[in-house]
């Protein structure tokens, strides 16, 4: 069991924190004996019943680390640190150690490490040049820049902190944010913002179709960022494109069903817009005209109900829902007209958001936000791969964004060729599989079809996913998972032991849930399925209880 001592002013983001990291864990209590004990800011480290003692940042602890022999660098207002090679960057004051050997965590330039560990009269004493709930709110609340986008900062913190309490030879019980059976969640979500080219006359969506299908793409087959055959295509929907606005043609940009066949039947979600030639309003006004869509949800319905026989999720892609409650049920209610479902997701159109947006969201009656991510590059802006609660909300769930199209494709953004595209995705991937945690992907309604044709990178991408083992969810399924992990409670019991309580109400269709069992020291862990299976002979219960040791 962890003891954590913080400022009250962190309470809520001390709990949010070790709901990403679900290990047992509790605000310390006089006189009770903790496996690790974490403190957070100033206070005076005295006689501990602890084996593990880890300080995080601090005036006072850079006074004890002195006194404890490692003279502390002058502090410095932002920092990129190296985790294990991996970018781990700081936002606020820390400093570093002279000590002589590297350890976990240095300072990227000076190699100097950001870590000093002594002992204590038996207890291990573990002094961390920052402040980590200070950096875990900048994260869940402003979120990262797009300079620091590759760098799943939070998860970082996570793993680091893992190891440090293994380093010191203490077992460890977590709930990873893992599904039973795979090694991470893919989310695939499409955001529905020109489903009709019919519906485009003279207009800047026109003439810029027009420039990118007839010269934009000879420029990119010349520079060997497209094919010949998508060059052809392109100028063959540009000379159908008369044709398309007198009925005589199908209107090529209407077959975003056509996603279904790419993913191979696995269910993604579409966020449809539900008031047409509404632009909205952002923080200050009203927004470009641009911004609002030529269809509304009703345009739709007939390719809503073919998505929803395929068992993927219908959402709603926000206008005004990001600031404004009462116009965010307006729209939630617009979405729920054509699918007849209760409970709805947002993502706001050309994802506007603030750190009001949560609580607006959440009195419109969203059941999850997925807007949390950058136009312009790929990454992690809250830091995590995770879902997780905003700080200010109750209920809300985020289920952040990590990959988008026209982040990697746009000229006014990363402008990638498509190995470079593939060769960033893999990386985000890559950091899936190692710290769990949940991809999610947008490719947006007309982004296979005529003038971006950006299906290979698309479909690449699902079969990376694929073959690295992803369980593949809608986005209501990935927050729904989440959802019955942050329901486990831990609870110590008289004779030290800690006890695990699983609520048994959640969807039984969804995978199970893993506990996962650290031996002290660099071991491989054991896991044992703590629902799916194991929970159905137990439904009538009511809850589950499991005795747990070595925490």
């Amino acid at each position: 069991m962890i003891g954590v001592i913080a400022d009250p002013s962190d309470f809520s983001v001390v709990q949010e924190c070790f709901e990403l990291f679900k290990t047992p864990w509790e605000f310390y209590r006089e006189g009770q004996h903790y496996n690790v004990l974490l403190c957070s800011g100033d206070f005076d480290l005295r006689e501990q019943d602890a084996q593990l003692v880890v300080i995080y940042g601090g005036a006072k602890a850079r006074s004890d680390a002195a006194i404890a022999g490692s003279r502390a660098s002058g502090k410095v207002s932002s920092r990129l640190l190296s985790y294990k090679g991996a970018r781990l960057p700081l936002y606020f004051e820390s400093f570093t150690f002279d000590d002589q050997s590297a350890g976990l965590l240095v300072d990227a330039e000076s190699l100097r490490p950001a870590v000093h560990e002594t002992r204590r009269n038996g207890t291990i004493v573990v002094w961390v040049g920052y402040d980590l709930f200070r950096e875990v709110r900048h994260l869940l609340t402003i979120g990262q820049p797009a300079a620091s986008a590759s760098s799943p900062t939070l998860d970082l913190h996570i793993a680091f902190l893992r190891d440090v309490i293994r380093s010191a030879g203490i077992s460890l019980i977590e709930i990873p944010p893992v599904p039973f059976g795979y090694r991470f969640i893919a989310c695939l979500t499409h955001d529905v913002d020109h489903p009709f080219v019919r519906r485009h006359k003279f207009d800047h969506t026109m003439f810029g179709f027009l420039y990118r299908a007839l010269i934009g793409s000879a420029i990119d087959l010349i520079r060997g960022r497209t094919s010949a055959l998508n060059l052809l295509h392109n100028w063959l929907a540009a000379l159908k494109l008369p044709f398309v606005h007198l009925g005589l043609a199908k209107d090529f940009w209407s077959s975003f069903e056509r996603y279904n066949e790419i993913e191979g039947g696995s269910p993604s979600s579409f966020f449809i817009i539900p008031f047409r030639n509404t632009p909205g309003r952002t923080s200050d006004g009203l927004a470009p005209q641009i911004r609002g869509a030529t269809y509304g949800a009703s345009d739709v319905a007939d390719q809503v109900r073919r998505l929803l026989a395929a068992d993927c999720e219908v959402g709603l892609h926000g206008i005004d829902a990001w600031v404004d409650g009462g116009k965010g049920r307006e729209e939630l209610n617009e979405i729920r007209l054509i699918t007849g479902a209760r409970n709805i997701g947002v993502r706001m159109h050309w994802l506007y958001f603030d750190e009001r947006s949560p609580v607006a969201l959440e009195s419109a009656g969203a059941s999850y936000d997925s807007t949390v991510g950058y136009n312009e590059t790929i990454g992690y802006r809250a830091g995590t791969s995770q879902v997780y609660k905003p700080l200010n909300a109750t209920t809300i769930l985020e289920l952040p964004l990590h990959v988008m199209d026209t982040a990697l494709f746009y000229p006014s953004h990363l402008h990638l060729s498509p190995k470079d595209a593939k060769a960033r995705i893999s990386e985000i991937i890559k950091n899936a599989v190692r710290h769990g945690g949940c991809v999610t992907v947008n490719w947006h309604d007309r982004s296979i079809a005529p003038e971006r044709l950006w299906t290979v990178t698309y479909a690449s991408l699902v079969k990376e996913l694929r073959d690295n083992g992803a369980w593949f969810a809608t986005a209501s399924q990935a927050t729904a998972w989440f959802r019955m992990r942050r329901s486990v409670t831990f609870a110590m019991n008289s004779d030290r032991s800690v006890r695990a309580t699983l609520p048994t109400s959640s969807d039984e269709r969804l995978p199970g849930l893993t506990l996962r069992k650290y031996r002290g020291g660099s071991g491989e862990p054991n896991d044992v399925v703590l629902t799916g299976e194991l929970r159905r002979p137990l439904l009538a219960c009511g809850r589950i209880e499991l005795p747990l040791t070595g925490a």
